[in-house]
Formats: structure tokens, sequence, C-alpha cells
């Protein structure tokens, strides 16, 4: 996918001056030789020669890996480890991602000249992350054998590309909010807390930049694609030519504003006007966006754009924006009980959206039109100006969904639960699934409700919620909320349900 970012780690070991140097680095290059076994690492890890005893060896680290264009670093304790200098590393390695890690003891032979204290260690190095007022990655048991310490390595390359994509994010908005989803509000000053940058502007700029881009020849490259990510989908060939002139003025629009910042996205206004002045409406260049990691959120949302690219940027797949839309009937579970299984009607719900998903998460899908639009601004026509949707049923499989929002007084919250999407026909229109989150129920009454969550979740199509979790935490957000298991009351629940 395009605008994710390139994450190159680099690991630096520390030693306490009071315990020999080499134990730090014997164990580093123990750490080092088991990366190799993670594949998925897609630069490999770059070992600073540089032992970190005091500070001018942090002078020295930080000027091997700033040479060797590393932008996330792993601080790792091979022995007891000095906190100021290390944390110092830290300190001066940001505003890029560090993790902090240590070593665990080997062998019972080895506890006189090999025991490196690190355990202890780590404590004294959170205490001075603490004074220095630094967030930093700490996996959730930190201290671990070569191969544990590889493992933690790996799991942090995605929560690194998460917080160097975002801290190198600019949000285009186009229009203000429909009046009727004020639920979307946008508070931008956590946006800037987290590093992003944020260029709101008006329906009527888009619109100009659009007229300016009619008659330009580089849109029949784009219908030559279209067509063929439709194949037998295409439904409304006739929309493609508009719809492609509005992909372009996006992307010429990105390029000419992007300006500092090199990863982009977009929360665009789609109704009520767009499709009377535009002719379409923009769901399926949404989907195609989306599906190049440039989330396009629909209705101005500018937070569910924001939980859309925090997807792409853990999963480096495509992600969507649904709402957590209707109940499943009855007679529907009644009808598929083998697909159902041991789910509840509460753990339960379908997700739905006009047609932004990206088409390799759809079973068979077709250009349609907006089923509700025509209803009112062409009920008695063929379709034209509600044209442009992309439906079908979501793919079964596993799903997590998303959000990171701001409240009205400007703090930032999150929630994050693991499901699926079940392989049963929603036999409805749009593009839908019926997704399975185990408590759903009791998450939606006593998060989604409780917290005044909006309607949008954003949707990874795997379970991710762990990257998701540990991403929130690094970025300071303090209020990240998931779906409790049966027994594990919320605070404000009834428990005399």
């Amino acid at each position: 996918m395009l605008n994710i970012p390139k994450v190159k780690i680099g690991i630096v070991a520390v030693s306490r001056d009071c315990f020999p140097s080499e134990l730090s680095r014997n164990r580093r290059d123990a750490v080092v030789e088991s990366i190799k076994k993670f594949d998925e690492l897609e630069s490999g890890v770059f070992a600073a020669n540089t032992i970190v005893e005091n500070e001018l060896d942090v002078l020295k680290a930080l000027e091997e890996i700033k040479e060797a264009s590393v932008n996330a670093l792993v601080v790792y304790l091979g022995n007891f480890g000095p906190e100021g200098p290390e944390t110092l590393l830290a300190q001066k390695f940001a505003p890029n991602p560090v993790m902090f890690a240590a070593a665990a003891e080997e062998s019972e032979a080895d506890l006189f000249d090999g025991r490196g204290d690190a355990y202890c260690g780590m404590l004294n190095a959170s205490y001075n992350i603490g004074l220095r007022g630094l967030s930093v990655h700490i996996p959730e048991y930190p201290v671990a054998t070569p191969d544990g310490i590889a493992k933690m390595i790996a799991e942090f390359e995605s929560v690194a590309r998460i917080s160097i994509g975002v801290k190198n994010l600019k949000i285009f908005s186009f229009g203000p909010r429909p009046f009727d989803f004020l639920a979307c509000n946008a508070p931008i000053k956590p946006l800037y807390d987290l590093g992003v940058d944020i260029q709101e502007n008006s329906e009527l700029d888009l619109f100009a930049f659009f007229n300016e881009h009619k008659d330009d020849a580089r849109t029949s490259d784009i219908i030559k694609d279209m067509e063929k990510e439709l194949g037998g989908g295409n439904q409304h060939p006739g929309v493609l030519g508009r719809l492609a002139q509005y992909e372009l003025t996006l992307m010429d629009w990105a390029e000419k504003n992007k300006g500092a910042s090199p990863y982009f996205i977009f929360a665009n206004k789609c109704w009520p006007a767009f499709q009377t002045q535009f002719g379409f409406v923009p769901c399926y260049v949404n989907s195609r966006l989306a599906s190049r990691g440039i989330p396009a959120a629909c209705e101005t949302d500018i937070y569910g754009a924001l939980s859309e690219y925090i997807i792409a940027l853990a999963t480096k797949a495509p992600p969507t924006l649904l709402d957590i839309n209707n109940t499943v009937p009855s007679d529907m579970i009644e009808n598929n009980k083998k697909e159902f299984g041991t789910y509840k009607n509460t753990d339960l719900f379908m997700g739905f959206h006009c047609g932004n998903t990206p088409a390799c998460h759809l079973d068979t899908p077709e250009m349609k039109y907006q089923l509700i639009m025509k209803r009112a601004l062409e009920p008695d026509e063929e379709p034209s100006i509600t044209r442009g949707t992309l439906e079908g049923s979501i793919k079964s499989g596993e799903i997590t969904i998303f959000r990171i929002q701001s409240t009205a007084d400007a703090q930032l919250k999150s929630y994050l639960a693991e499901g699926e999407v079940l392989n049963v026909s929603p036999k409805s229109f749009g593009g839908i699934g019926v997704f399975a989150v185990p408590e759903m129920g009791r998450f939606y009454r006593h998060v989604l409700i409780a917290k005044r969550y909006p309607h949008h979740t954003g949707v990874a199509f795997k379970h991710a919620g762990k990257t998701l979790f540990a991403a929130m935490k690094l970025f300071g957000v303090s209020d990240v909320a998931f779906n409790q298991p049966a027994g594990m009351l919320y605070p404000d629940e009834n428990p005399f349900m």
C-alpha cells in the first residue's frame, strides 16, 4: 500500500559500568541473531556498536543510528543498565518511538559473572522514564531471553509504524459535518497533541478544484483501472468518468497541499448537496483510496479517518469505516444456526455503509446506486446523481473494531474489540456484513453509549487488538475500552441484571 511509512528499527544495548559491558554486547548479539527468524521485519534491525554506559556514549550511539536511518529504537538492558544515560538516549531520540526491554537470566550455571540483574534495572529505567516525562513502549512482560526479546521487537514494529505515521500525518477535510451527524465532532487540539496536522476546507474549495479537472486526460487511465477492478460488477459504467475526475481531484489536492507532511488522509462531506452538485456519490472513490492506505472518511468524520489510518498502519492492510448499524433478526439466526454457533443475539450486529469498503473485502463487489438517497432525490427516475456506491456482502473472517475519538472538551479516548464477520448473507443493500463480537451488547451499552461514541467504527480485517491497545498507551490515551468478558463488570453496569 501507499501512504505507509517504512520502519527501520535500531537496537542499542546499555550497561551499568559496574557490570562487564561484554555481557550486554553478547546478549544483544544473541537478540539480533534471534530476530532473523522474523521475516515480517521489513528492514531487519540495525545494532549500534556503541554500548551505552555514560552520556558521551549516548551521543555516539545517536550518531550511529542516525547514519543508519533508524526511526524506531529499542533500548536493551543487557544488564542492570545506567538509568540516566539510557533514558537520556530515549529523550534525545524523540519524537521517534522507543521501546525498553531487558535481559532475563539464562542458566543456573552462570549466575556469578554472568548475572545481569536487568529485572531490577527495568524498575529504575521505568522510574527515570517517568521523571523525564517520556512516553515509551514497554511490552506487557518486558524481560526475556533472546527469542522472547526478538518477538517483542517484531511486535514493536507495528506499534512504531503507527507512531511514525500519525506524527507525520495531515488530514484534509472538506465541509462542515452534516447537521444530523453532530456526533462526529472533531476538536482539533488533540490532533495537534498527537502530532497530526489538519487542513479544514470548504466544500466550495473542493467543487472548484473538481471543475478544474474537467476533461483532464489523466482520467482515462483511472477509468481503465476502475473497469478492471469492477469487472462484471460494473453496473453503471456511465458514472466512471465523473468518479475518476473526483479521484484525480483529491490526489492532486493532496500533492499540492500536503506540505511538510509525507502522509495524508481525507474526511469529506458527502451529502446532502454533494449529489446534486457533483452528480454522483463518492463512495467508490473512498473505497479505492482506502485500499491504497489513504482513508477518505465520509460525513466529514475526521476522527473516523484517523481511526482508519491507524488500522492501516497496524495491519498494513486496507481498512474500512462502517456504521454500527442494526440488529440481526431472530429468524436470520434461526435459519443459520450452524454459522451463528454459540453467539447470543446480543453478540451480533450488522456493520453497514453505503459503499466505501474496498473491493478486496467484499464478495462479488458491484457498482450500484445509493438507495436511501435515490428515494429522496430520484424517486421516479433511473439513478443518475445517486450512482457511485460499491456494494456487496463483507467477506467472512476476523475483524477488530476500533475508534480513537476526542470528547467535546478535547480529551482523547479509544475503544477496541475483536470479533468476526460471519458467513451469513445479510440480505440487504450497501457494503454490509453480519458481525459477531463477544459480549457486544454490554460493550454497546457501557462503552459506545455510556461514553458517547459516534456511530462510525473503524474496521480492521484481522485481530489487531494487541497492537492497537499498545499504540493508544504510547499516545498517552488513558481511557482505552474493550469488550469485557462475562463476569467482569463495567464501572456503571448494574450488578443486579
